[in-house]
């Protein structure tokens, strides 16, 4: 047999269920820390949800200052930005508060406090000596679990690109996540969380370095997003929706956390750095793009993904299968009224090859299950037109 070896990487602490977020203040000081650095950004200040973490940090005595400048899309200049709030203020634990832009951000910001120099110094796998900060990931949306894992994506304004950060060093000490801080997320928003959920799964069970670990824990998200994120977009009041696709993007990363991804995001991040555009969307128009790709080379992978989506493939074989898998991923993006394709969003036929050759050097393709050609790559895009 062939030595391998394949890591599993979690938070040392996740906290789930309605209410968990009020437990803020005493892991804070469990962690022996006395100042945070909340990082987050201004539509979760304005929608109240800052004050709700503030209150519990001010019932528990721990002092705090608030970075609000967490962009959808973070940019190094963001992490700089929060960066020198961080120092400024003396703050001993980093905070971050929201979706996978704040969670992001926060993580840059803990991992250069600790580390030096510039986020740019950590592009890659694992390029960090050091563990970050500590960072307590409260989270606001069902989509990126970027507060349980170890990648963040910090935009290069200077490259428009978007760097992909895989470290152990940068998961979150503590992981959030509380239904009741997401009852308030629009339908617009749910729908692309949602959806960035289900490619996460996806793509990390057909990932070359997947594992019967990290396959159950994609197979059972894709079926909770199947059940109950056409329910959270109808209702975002809808609180049993609600918690059950909190756990759904929370097994798609404990899959993608150790799975990795694919040409999805590869691709996905071109279009969001180039055109600062929202990732849970890109992912969700290309993900049936690529998948159809995919399929032609591992199309018994697709059986289980069609099962889970709800779908009757007994009678089917492999390449069948596949097929219906990808016709229901287009339903439920149709369903929670993903737009079409990405010329919709702004992309041009023109900026194709820059594009595909950005993606091409993306360390999120690496464990797609077939390495495509630059072409490849363009005909894919265009295919998401």
């Amino acid at each position: 047999m062939k030595e391998e070896v394949f890591g599993y990487f979690m938070p040392p602490v996740s906290l789930m269920g309605v209410g968990s977020y009020k437990k803020i203040g005493e892991q804070i000081k469990a962690l022996g820390k006395s100042k945070a650095l909340i990082v987050t950004d201004q539509g979760i200040i304005k929608a109240g949800v800052a004050k709700k973490v503030t209150d519990i940090l001010d019932e528990a005595d721990i002092k705090y200052v608030i970075f609000d400048g967490a962009q959808p899309n973070p940019t190094v200049g963001n992490v700089e930005d929060g960066l020198k709030v961080l120092k400024d203020n003396d703050c001993n634990v980093v905070i971050s508060l929201g979706g996978g832009s704040p969670h992001d951000c926060a993580k840059g910001i803990a991992l250069v406090a600790t580390n030096g120099g510039s986020i740019k110094d950590y592009e890659g796998l694992d390029q960090s000596p050091k563990l970050m900060m500590p960072l307590i990931a409260v989270n606001t949306t069902a989509g990126t679990a970027s507060e349980m894992t170890r990648f963040a994506i910090i935009t290069d304004t200077d490259r428009h690109v978007k760097m992909a950060i895989v470290d152990w060093h940068t998961t979150p000490t503590i992981a959030i996540n509380d239904p009741l801080l997401m009852m308030g997320m629009p339908a617009s928003l749910t729908a692309a969380t949602g959806m960035d959920a289900l490619t996460h799964a996806i793509e990390a069970y057909v990932s070359t370095i997947a594992t019967p670990i990290t396959d159950s824990n994609a197979i059972a998200a894709i079926e909770l997003i199947s059940k109950y994120l056409r329910r959270a977009v109808k209702d975002g009041n809808d609180t049993e929706a609600r918690d059950k696709m909190a756990y759904a993007e929370f097994l798609a990363g404990m899959a993608f956390n150790n799975a990795s991804l694919g040409y999805v995001h590869a691709m996905a991040h071109q279009l969001g750095g180039f055109y600062d555009l929202p990732h849970g969307v890109c992912n969700a128009i290309l993900l049936p793009h690529v998948q159809a790709y995919n399929a032609k080379v591992v199309p018994e992978r697709f059986i289980a993904i069609a099962k889970a989506m709800g779908e009757n493939v007994e009678s089917l074989n492999p390449e069948e299968a596949a097929k219906v898998a990808i016709e229901s991923i287009k339903k439920l993006s149709k369903d929670v009224d993903i737009p079409a394709g990405v010329k919709e969003l702004g992309a041009k036929e023109e900026d194709l090859p820059t594009l595909a050759s950005n993606a091409l050097k993306d360390a999120c393709g690496l464990t797609n299950p077939k390495q495509p050609t630059k072409e490849e790559v363009i005909e894919i895009y265009r295919q998401a037109m």
